[in-house]
């Protein structure tokens, strides 16, 4: 596991506990005894797995929850507390979290929220990787390949985007020999897949 985890907590013993905790199986955990130093250290840090303590002096978990999900940072959470308050729960859950575990901690449900957590992060970089991708297959398509692109991906047929382009369908055919060794794929379904997909990437 080399997804970093990062523990929020007030008490001493507790961060020292889990620390210990995760340390032993191979998990990469940095703590901080409050919000603050961990909003302070926030710019520098790798995206992470959270464990938020839910009641600490100045800034409680919930609201730093809040705070990081406000600021798109949407890396999954765990929350912990020594209370069983249920309205705490839901608001937890309502601002993204993947668990809420009530103190003490079972270890082992700890390490699976982190596993949950992980995979989660794991998705979502594969996602970001999948979108990069297609934005630069995209770049290097010319203006009038993206307006052939999307008339493809619109179910128009070779002789319909040339009268809609005023072009030849010889024409056409070239640009779309063109598109698909750019794209890797002379597939109209994956041609429309790749198109709506970089459509919708703000």
């Amino acid at each position: 596991m080399t997804t970093p985890v990062y523990l929020v907590d007030d008490d001493a013993a507790v961060r020292e506990a889990l620390c210990l905790l995760l340390s032993t199986v191979g998990i990469d955990v940095r703590s901080f005894p409050g919000p603050e130093d961990f909003l302070s250290s926030l710019p520098k840090l790798d995206p992470g797995c959270l464990i938020l303590d839910i009641r600490m002096p100045a800034i409680s978990g919930l609201k730093l929850q809040e705070h990081l999900t406000a600021s798109g940072v949407v890396w999954p959470t765990v929350v912990i507390s020594g209370h069983g308050d249920i309205e705490a729960c839901r608001k937890a859950f309502r601002n993204g979290a993947i668990d809420f575990l009530s103190k003490p901690v079972d270890e082992q449900d700890l390490i699976d929220a982190i596993q949950k957590g992980q995979a989660v992060l794991g998705r979502a970089a594969e996602a970001d990787a999948e979108r990069r991708e297609t934005m630069a297959l995209m770049a290097g398509l010319t203006p009038r390949e993206r307006e052939v692109l999307s008339l493809v991906a619109r179910g128009f047929a070779t002789r319909e985007i040339a009268t809609a382009l005023d072009v030849s369908p010889r024409t056409v055919e070239s640009h779309r020999a063109a598109i698909g060794a750019k794209l890797g794929t002379t597939s109209p379904a994956e041609m429309t897949r790749l198109w709506i997909e970089a459509e919708s990437i703000p």
